[in-house]
């Protein structure tokens, strides 16, 4: 599966994973205490919606677009109105312009004690984003293979955080290489946050990656999926998922609230659902 970001800014993979990523951050704020996020495939941090790429799909207005107009419960709109003002903080002039990445999402989050490694390997992609933090102290921006940084960059020097691994799916081998990358990290920053993201397409190969999580014998792993559609026989991104090792004790119960509202908003039809379990472990506060 081909996933350059650009085609699929704001879709709902992105809605997703980026109310989980803030969810998050902001549970990392409850202390005082220094914390960094390193983001192992940053991407180019701000998206254009009207560009060439993203002007193709349109899959925002089928993600993102629909979370801005769709009326939720007080509970659910607590809970997700941090990743809405980050959005539109993003398109003061109220119109639909921009996406944030990963990294952008996460430097609105960030108080002064904190930092963001943003890593990105692809050329061109890290200039962009270099560009989007220019003089930004609280930002490095590398360009490396994120893949590297699971080993050369942990433990941070703040011995607390999260590490995000959301590999663009590009070549075969995604999957095991996420697993290989999960096992060599934690072993070097074992009391760290890591959350991993996959598509949901071939689920015959998602078993098998749980399987192999289960197998890591890495404690507390956390699984949260949303599905917008029933399997059909062309490949096709039916879902996404996230792995959250781990993960705030707060996080699970918060899931609970927020993803089925995000089912029912973002679904394609029929057999749209939700999945929230502990591959591993039990919930227990880090």
């Amino acid at each position: 599966m081909n996933y350059r970001h650009a085609y699929h800014a704001g879709n709902f993979a992105d809605v997703v994973k980026h109310i989980i990523l803030m969810r998050i951050v902001l549970y990392l704020q409850r202390k005082d205490q220094a914390f960094r996020v390193i983001d192992t495939h940053a991407g180019i941090g701000r998206y254009d919606l009207q560009g060439i790429e993203a002007g193709k799909t349109n899959e925002w207005q089928s993600g993102v677009g629909r979370l801005l107009d769709a009326k939720v419960d007080a509970k659910v709109a607590e809970l997700i109105q941090p990743y809405l003002d980050i959005v539109r903080a993003e398109n003061a002039d109220g119109t639909m312009r921009h996406y944030p990445g990963s990294p952008l999402i996460v430097r609105h989050l960030l108080r002064r004690q904190d930092r963001l490694s943003a890593l990105e390997l692809h050329p061109q992609d890290a200039e962009l984003l270099a560009d989007v933090f220019e003089g930004d102290i609280q930002v490095r921006v590398t360009k490396l293979d994120g893949w590297l940084a699971l080993g050369a960059h942990l433990p941070p020097k703040e011995k607390r955080g999260l590490v995000l691994v959301d590999p663009p799916f590009e070549v075969g081998g995604e999957f095991d290489r996420l697993v290989d990358g999960l096992v060599r990290a934690h072993k070097r920053f074992s009391g760290g946050i890591f959350a991993l993201w996959y598509p949901v397409k071939d689920r015959q190969e998602v078993r098998r990656f749980v399987t192999a999580l289960q197998e890591t014998g890495i404690p507390k792993i956390l699984r949260a999926e949303l599905m917008i559609r029933a399997p059909s026989a062309e490949p096709r991104l039916d879902g996404t998922g996230m792995i959250i090792v781990n993960p705030p004790y707060t996080l699970d119960d918060e899931l609970r609230t927020i993803l089925p509202a995000l089912s029912k908003i973002l679904s394609e039809g029929q057999n749209a659902g939700f999945t929230l379990d502990w591959i591993r472990g039990e919930q227990v506060a880090t």
